[in-house]
């Protein structure tokens, strides 16, 4: 009598799931690596204000920070600029804009400024206030469809500000 013997088959590696799972794979993951490197926001914390005094170096590192009562302008290594309290409307946004203009003036090769808010300033002041800063409005041959913009601090770094001691 015959003896029947199982022929085995060699086994054979099927790899195109795979090749597919990487294909797709790969190109997800780049991609979340370059939007996770672009939402990084660099900041340099401010030393603290050496009370109230003019611009004595080359070197600007501009501040605006922004309390409940008033803006407060100055340079990190030289102290107080200007502190520009609030109108009856609000901000003086206004004032701050000039004030931005006659300090890029004085330093036109300075494009950094730093924003320093309070935890409860609205997200609006906040982006006005950078608006104010980093860019201004030109006079001239501009139609209120596209108004001139003029360059002051384009390069803004935010940041909480420091507390204020209480008035009493």
């Amino acid at each position: 009598m015959r003896v029947r013997r199982l022929r085995k088959h060699a086994a054979a590696l099927e790899v195109t799931a795979f090749i597919n799972v990487i294909v797709v794979l790969v190109p997800f993951l780049l991609s979340t690596a370059v939007f996770t490197r672009l939402s990084v926001i660099e900041l340099s914390l401010p030393a603290q204000n050496s009370g109230v005094e003019q611009l004595k170096v080359d070197d600007l590192k501009l501040e605006v920070v922004i309390r409940p009562d008033a803006l407060d302008v100055g340079d990190r290594i030289g102290g107080l600029i200007q502190h520009i309290p609030n109108t009856p409307q609000g901000y003086d946004l206004a004032s701050l804009s000039t004030l931005m203009q006659q300090v890029k003036a004085k330093f036109p090769e300075t494009k950094t400024a730093t924003v320093l808010a309070q935890p409860d300033t609205s997200y609006e002041v906040l982006v006005q206030v950078m608006d104010s800063v980093r860019e201004t409005k030109v006079p001239g041959a501009a139609t209120p469809a596209n108004p001139t913009q003029a360059e002051l601090f384009p390069d803004i770094s935010i940041g909480d500000a420091p507390i204020s001691v209480a008035k009493k």
